[in-house]
């Protein structure tokens, strides 16, 4: 009789593999549940440490089943380097986000007016539970902003409120940020306060907005606000949201006063 030699597997990289693609399902499965609102946030924050552990797991298996691969030319390594490559990419967001931790303050609330910040009106009703308060910003976060995002400051435009006010919805709608405005008289002319909420581009975090619009009848003035609902860092997103809109604001304006 011939004997037929089997070569043995290494059960640690079909683990390794069924580890990676089953993070992999998860992590897209619940970020687009979260992006389009079928899964809540604090649920949408256990599954994500579910999927980096379970990616975390795979790259452990992944390394085990290669040495025993290399030692014992045990089978498995093709199917073990599938699943750490897997793996690394599920892992690819985690590590940017930490990243971002080091690289950006801790602020969950960034406004262009520090002393006197753009209202929540509707935003503070829509808060409640595990979500962040709307508060005041502290002397410690004014001086960290100051210190880490010089940039981000209100705007000065020789326009009418009226115009500004419908570039700025006109640009909130095209964002899906689902404007809302409230017009109020003041001594010196009219504010208008533009709300509505953003969102993370994956992920689907949300931030709400504000905007306001003050006409002191020499100028119009712009200021805006934008705070994560969640978390005690918002990896820059806020600060980045704001001077990009009023970045694409200036070049609005400045093309209507080219008109």
């Amino acid at each position: 009789m011939t004997a037929i030699l089997e070569r043995r597997q290494s059960s640690a990289a079909a683990w390794c593999r069924r580890s990676a693609l089953f993070s992999a399902v998860l992590l897209v499965t619940a970020g687009g549940g979260h992006r389009f609102e079928l899964v809540e946030t604090i649920p949408l924050l256990w599954l994500l440490g579910l999927v980096c552990l379970l990616a975390a797991t795979a790259l452990v298996l992944g390394a085990i089943a290669l040495v025993q691969s290399w030692e014992h030319g045990v089978g498995g390594a093709f199917e073990a380097g599938f699943g750490i490559f897997v793996a690394l990419v599920v892992m690819i967001p985690f590590g940017i986000s930490v990243a971002r931790v080091v690289q950006y303050p801790r602020l969950v609330d960034i406004s262009t007016d520090l002393e006197n910040p753009p209202e929540f009106i509707l935003a503070e009703r829509r808060r409640s539970g595990a979500m962040n308060r709307i508060t005041m910003p502290s002397p410690q976060d004014i001086a960290l902003q100051k210190a880490r995002y010089p940039g981000v400051t209100g705007r000065r435009y020789e326009h009418a409120a009226e115009s500004v006010s419908e570039a700025v919805i006109a640009m909130m709608n095209e964002r899906g940020w689902k404007p809302r405005q409230e017009k109020t008289v003041i001594p010196t002319g009219n504010r208008i306060v533009i709300e509505g909420t953003a969102k993370t581009f994956f992920l689907g975090f949300v931030s709400d907005v504000t905007i306001r619009i003050e006409d002191d009848q020499t100028a119009t003035f712009v200021d805006m606000r934008s705070a994560s609902r969640y978390g005690r860092h918002d990896l820059g997103d806020n600060a980045a949201r704001i001077r990009a809109f009023l970045q694409e604001l200036d070049d609005r304006m400045a093309a209507l006063a080219g008109v």
